[in-house]
């Protein structure tokens, strides 16, 4: 039976000048899960997430780590903290030392653990980041890309149970993006991690996550798996997201007669189409391509991702003709 880690039963928060930022929150997050809260700008996202390890206290409702609600004195706050921790969107709100290796050691020495035991925790956070080897370089002098990593080295160093990321992809390149994606589906795979990460990128969602939770306006609505959300075309609108460009492409076809199931990445989309087709369809397909939405396809696609697009198409009617 999964073991519930992060439960909040009809949390609400209130911001000291009167603002409303979440209203009656009623979620579940499990061990071992990969969970993405999504949501436009201002949803609530990063109000949620202060409340996980106690940087925020509800207005009324309650949330339970492992179990347990606790009181939001100095012993129970530096216990969550060491179960849970948060890696800001912004890195330079987090790192603050003169060099990497200083700013990694921070949480550790707090924690009044021998040098050896830090310089441990140290080496190895970094090693899990891919930053081993530059323990005497400045945060201010490394890329956007490697200040995230550094971030979540500090907080690995920690050993927490729990890692909370807002936002853990904004500003970086898509180099970055994968660097960072792949370092934290390694943590929560090989080292039991669960990773809770916020992000309006339905693309990156769909790869990564397990379970979603969808924010608007400060209220939870909806919850599932990546299909059950980016199937709900009602939920996604009032969250106002965009389905992925994959499940984009195929309800386009759908709506047009062609016969396949909505899949969410690129790559599941390229197996439905090729499963999907014959040497009629695959006809009325590029016709339909080519004339009349031509134009929608390349917008949603890009002009690389339809040229493939097309050649996948004709690929697919010749293997069908030699077949015949």
């Amino acid at each position: 039976m999964a073991k519930a880690i992060i439960q909040t039963e009809n949390m609400c928060y209130t911001y000291p000048d009167g603002t409303s930022a979440l209203n009656d929150i009623n979620l579940e997050i499990n061990k071992g899960d990969r969970v993405a809260i999504i949501g436009s700008n201002g949803a609530g996202k990063s109000t949620l997430f202060l409340h996980f390890n106690g940087i925020l206290k509800p207005t009324s409702g309650l949330i339970r780590i492992y179990g347990e609600s606790f009181n939001y004195n100095k012993k129970d706050l530096m216990k969550i903290r060491q179960k849970v921790g948060i890696v800001f969107q912004n890195p330079d709100d987090q790192l603050f030392a003169p060099t990497v290796v200083e700013d990694v050691a921070f949480g550790p020495m707090n924690l009044e653990l021998s040098k050896k035991e830090v310089d441990n925790r140290v080496s190895e956070a970094l090693e899990m980041v891919g930053m081993t080897g530059l323990e005497k370089k400045a945060p201010h002098h490394l890329s956007g890309g490697q200040k995230k990593r550094v971030a979540i080295a500090g907080i690995l160093a920690m050993k927490p149970e729990i890692i909370v990321l807002d936002e853990p992809t904004t500003g970086l390149d898509p180099r970055g993006v994968k660097q960072i994606m792949n370092i934290l589906y390694k943590l929560n795979q090989d080292e039991d991690i669960s990773i809770i990460i916020s992000s309006h990128d339905v693309e990156m969602v769909t790869q990564f996550a397990d379970k979603i939770f969808v924010v608007n306006e400060g209220k939870l609505i909806s919850q599932g798996g990546p299909d059950d959300i980016f199937n709900n075309p009602d939920i996604i609108k009032q969250a106002d997201l965009e389905i992925p460009k994959a499940a984009a492409l195929l309800h386009l076809l759908k709506d047009n007669g062609f016969k396949c199931n909505i899949k969410l990445t690129v790559n599941e989309a390229y197996h439905e189409i090729l499963h999907s087709l014959d040497v009629n369809s695959y006809h009325d397909l590029l016709h339909l391509v080519k004339d009349k939405y031509h134009h929608k396809l390349l917008h949603v696609l890009g002009e690389a991702g339809y040229h493939e697009l097309l050649h996948v198409l004709k690929e697919a009617s010749n293997d069908e003709k030699n077949i015949l």
